[in-house]
């Protein structure tokens, strides 16, 4: 999973982003985190399975269902059922090795 540093192409309020096949990353510094590594290789995973653009569509449905659900931007990203998982299981660093097929499901 190539990491990349690109301080312009991610917007000011986040540090990272997944976008198959790669994680771009705000700060060099952050490829040595490996719970926040974790997180977005738990979405690379997420993607791949859903084969990427269905994934990047139902991952902006599911948040405008969110927002209309919390009325607020940021717990509407939080409650995402990719985001939950990949937070849940970030510091589990061997969560990757025994997670099933279509986990996020459980987190909806």
């Amino acid at each position: 999973m190539p990491i990349l540093v690109n301080k312009y192409i991610i917007g000011r309020k986040f540090v990272g982003i997944t976008l198959w096949p790669f994680i771009i990353i705000k700060d060099s510094r952050l490829k040595e985190d490996t719970s926040f590594v974790n997180h977005e290789e738990i979405h690379l995973v997420q993607q791949r399975e859903l084969l990427v653009i269905p994934f990047y569509i139902w991952y902006t449905l599911e948040y405008i269902v969110r927002l209309i659900q919390y009325k607020n931007a940021n717990e509407a990203y939080r409650n995402i059922s990719f985001e939950r998982e990949a937070y849940y299981n970030e510091d589990d660093l061997f969560y990757l090795k025994y997670r099933k097929a279509w986990s996020f499901i459980k987190y909806l």
